[in-house]
């Protein structure tokens, strides 16, 4: 068996981890965590495919702070792999990744209409792409005493609702992708791997996903960005070092409820 490689003590440095990438980088909830990280004073990289949405994007977040940027599809390896190693270079290493990039696939189409190639496209983004980048950081987070790595997961890889096929089964692996990282990483470099797990998040992959403009008048809580990035910062916060292999649900205690008609 090998030797569990300890993180250090919150007390060893400060409570964020100061270098940090995302990836899904240019909007929603990546954006919305990379700005989480500016605030608390880390600097971040940010990873998208489309280098000027990307840029746009960065240029939202505090003309102060550091950040940058490197485009990049998740789905190729020789892509992902580039990016990742340029923003280490500029960022001087990684201390925490989190894999944001994501889609929703075709979402409201039964079991027997949803094609092959778009199965095969949302698994390929949400659970390759992830575990690619986790793959390619992995050197830099080596080097980076008590580095973590946060995948965004969703209450879909727990609970299931009709027409959403691809994207429940990408969801629930990529929890059990966060199992089995958390246990491997951790043992052999002290590496922690969490997901946070948000019920319907207000972003426009969201918004477009369920056909709304708005969501100020459903019959269910909608969380906000800014919610799950708190989750996010939670996670990565060198005070959370003893948290490993958790798929935090973040979703007002839906999953809970019995479905009893009382």
């Amino acid at each position: 068996m090998s030797t569990v490689v300890q993180p250090p003590s919150p007390s060893s440095s400060g409570p964020w981890p100061e270098r940090v990438v995302v990836t899904g980088g240019s909007s929603g909830i990546g954006l919305g965590v990379a700005r989480a990280f500016v605030e608390v004073g880390s600097t971040v990289g940010l990873i998208g495919r489309d280098r000027a949405r990307l840029e746009r994007a960065a240029a939202t977040l505090d003309a102060g702070a550091a950040v940058v940027t490197a485009a990049a599809d998740v789905r190729d390896e020789h892509e992902i792999g580039s990016a990742v190693d340029s923003l280490a270079e500029q960022l001087g290493g990684i201390d925490a990744l989190v894999a944001a990039a994501g889609v929703d696939g075709e979402m409201g189409a039964p079991a027997a209409e949803v094609t092959a190639e778009s199965f095969r496209g949302v698994l390929d983004i949400n659970v390759v792409g992830a575990f690619l980048a986790v793959q390619r950081a992995l050197p830099h987070l080596r080097r980076s005493p008590g580095a973590s790595v946060t995948f965004i997961g969703s209450d879909s890889g727990f609970v299931a609702a009709p027409g959403m096929l691809a994207y429940n089964a990408s969801k629930g692996a990529l929890a059990q992708l966060t199992r089995a990282l958390a246990v491997e990483l951790f043992d052999d470099f002290g590496i922690r791997v969490n997901s946070v797990c948000p019920s319907i998040t207000d972003t426009p992959l969201a918004r477009a996903g369920l056909g709304v403009d708005s969501f100020d008048d459903v019959p269910y809580p909608v969380q906000t960005v800014d919610d799950v990035a708190w989750a996010v910062l939670s996670v990565a916060s060198r005070r959370a070092r003893a948290i490993n292999g958790v798929n935090l649900l973040s979703d007002f205690g839906y999953t809970g409820r019995s479905s009893f008609p009382a």
